[in-house]
């Protein structure tokens, strides 16, 4: 199973007031865990990026002057993502801007989820956690994910800590079962039944007198053979 989480930043809000993606960052994730496989890329927007949006991120109109346009990429950015499952927090925020970036290159280019399916983290975690906060912030103090990094929004940071989050929100990291068997949130199937919590307790059978003496007269030999050291007295 092969996965990508994918984050961008971009000029402002809204691409039908023409603002652009000036980064995008993706990471790959195959069967459940990360691999060292990554997209980053910064774009230059050919246009100014609003007062706001730079409060977020930090990225300047400077620091893109000499950076590629989104058309020099995009065949790069396609080949990573296409036929995975991408995972995105708050994707339509995200696609939106991607399918509007495809659409200005007047290419012939499809919109993106023909390349790959869209998972969207934020829906998911809304369903997990109705009625709290999901924020990619929030749900890294919940999930006890570390974001000390994160003191402005960058697209392949976001993505990295979301992978994180994403993992542990579905269960963690998978583990092969003696079969092969995963599901897809990670949780091995296979035909063991889990006792469960609500199980009669069992009853704790205290030593004997004679089995107490006995075990004593046991670790006596131990310390003897083993030159009067036995780790299990040394308490």
């Amino acid at each position: 199973m092969r996965q990508i989480v994918l984050d961008t930043e971009t000029t402002g809000l809204d691409p039908a007031q023409g603002h652009r993606i000036i980064e995008i960052g993706a990471i790959e994730i195959i069967d459940r865990r990360v691999t060292t496989r990554r997209f980053q890329q910064y774009l230059q927007p050919d246009r100014e990026i609003d007062e706001g949006a730079l409060e977020v991120h930090g990225i300047t109109d400077a620091f893109l002057a000499d950076k590629p346009r989104f058309g020099d990429i995009v065949d790069d950015l396609l080949g990573f993502i296409k036929d995975a499952e991408v995972i995105i927090h708050n994707a339509p925020f995200d696609v939106g801007f991607i399918n509007h970036e495809l659409a200005l290159l007047k290419q012939g280019r499809k919109p993106f989820t023909d390349y790959c399916t869209v998972l969207d983290s934020l829906a998911l975690a809304r369903q997990l956690h109705p009625g709290q906060r999901n924020s990619l912030d929030a749900l890294c103090k919940r999930y006890e994910v570390d974001n000390s990094q994160r003191e402005l929004h960058g697209a392949l940071l976001d993505a990295e800590i979301l992978s994180d989050v994403y993992l542990a929100m579905t269960g963690g990291q998978a583990t092969l079962s003696l079969d092969g068997r995963r599901t897809s949130a990670g949780v091995v199937q296979s035909g063991v039944r889990r006792v469960t919590a609500e199980r009669a307790r069992l009853p704790v059978i205290p030593a004997s007198a004679e089995e107490e003496e006995a075990h004593r007269h046991y670790l006596d030999r131990i310390a003897r053979e083993s030159g009067g050291v036995c780790v299990w007295k040394l308490h």
